[in-house]
């Protein structure tokens, strides 16, 4: 793996600077925003121009990444922001340098940009909230971050050939992310035909909390679903509820309940918003009929989470 370089992908945004005084924001799939400094972190500057890196900010709450807190400081300006500036600090996380000195440095090879990036932190002596990414070319070290550092929100690593250059908006990136199977109950549905699932688990009060929905299911898988799915009836426990169509969205799912016995076998990354739940869509493994709702694990710290929409 010598030739391949291998950072970890810690959950945020990616971030690089704009106008002066402003940060650029461009999480996935969406167009970057302007965002005032009290919202990032000021850019070091050196003798002739400002630098341009790449990075992603990411926020910690109770000892895991809140990729939530970071998403809620983006939408606040003027003294709401410098209050959540305080009260929520975050960090940038630079792995790669796109302009120094005046130089367009994107023809430059990853691993001359990477030593770039690596002399510009040591130059500025730049601490927190700037930190540089950690890299490697060691796949035993590889393993050990997939294998330790997951509990506290790191989805996996990102991999990208040393002698590469920098080709905007072409794929040239590896993303490899950690993913389990967990087992959880079906409480509703959206489409005729099961097209994809809303899924909960119990808390020890014998709540049915909602964890999270699946990907759109294959439709025999959806066929085959909905034959294990009965009405819910009088037992409604997300009777009222409203589902977020996705992640930031305002628009709610057209959803039906469903009676909660049918248990799934789901795949899930590690991404967890603040209640716990799924941030992510769960990836469609198979039913579970043979086992029952009391076989799931119990919906952890469900005592003070809230309920979605809520």
């Amino acid at each position: 793996m010598r030739h391949v370089k291998f950072w970890r992908r810690t959950d945020g945004g990616y971030f690089c600077p704009g106008a002066p005084g402003a940060w650029r924001c461009a999480p996935a799939r969406e167009r970057p925003s302007p965002i005032p400094s009290p919202s990032c972190v000021s850019a070091p500057r050196s003798s002739r121009t400002r630098p341009l890196s790449m990075g992603r900010c990411r926020m910690g709450q109770d000892d895991r990444l809140a990729f939530e807190r970071l998403q809620g400081r983006l939408q606040r300006r003027g003294a709401s922001a410098n209050r959540l500036a305080a009260e929520y600090p975050a960090h940038l996380v630079a792995f790669d340098l796109l302009r120094l000195a005046g130089t367009d440095t994107t023809g430059w090879t990853y691993r001359r940009r990477r030593a770039a990036l690596e002399a510009l932190f040591a130059e500025h002596r730049l601490t927190a909230p700037w930190a540089l990414c950690p890299s490697t070319t060691d796949p035993d070290t590889v393993r050990e971050w997939l294998g330790t550092w997951t509990a506290v929100g790191l989805e996996g690593v990102i991999s990208k050939r040393l002698e590469g250059v920098y080709e905007p908006s072409v794929r040239g990136w590896h993303k490899h992310k950690v993913r389990v199977t967990e087992d959880a109950v079906v409480g509703a549905y959206t489409g005729p035909a099961a097209g994809t699932l809303l899924l909960g688990r119990y808390d020890t009060a014998g709540r049915l909390r909602y964890v999270g929905r699946s990907t759109p299911l294959p439709q025999a898988s959806g066929r085959s679903v909905a034959r294990f799915l009965t009405s819910a009836g009088d037992q409604r426990p997300w009777a009222g509820w409203s589902f977020s169509a996705g992640w930031g969205s305002r628009e709610s799912l057209h959803v039906t309940l469903v009676t909660p016995e049918l248990v799934v076998e789901v795949g899930v990354d590690v991404a967890r918003d603040g209640a716990g739940r799924w941030r992510h869509p769960a990836r469609w493994h198979r039913m579970r009929p043979e086992l029952s709702p009391a076989d799931t694990p119990l919906r952890a710290g469900a005592e003070t989470l809230g309920w979605p929409g809520s």
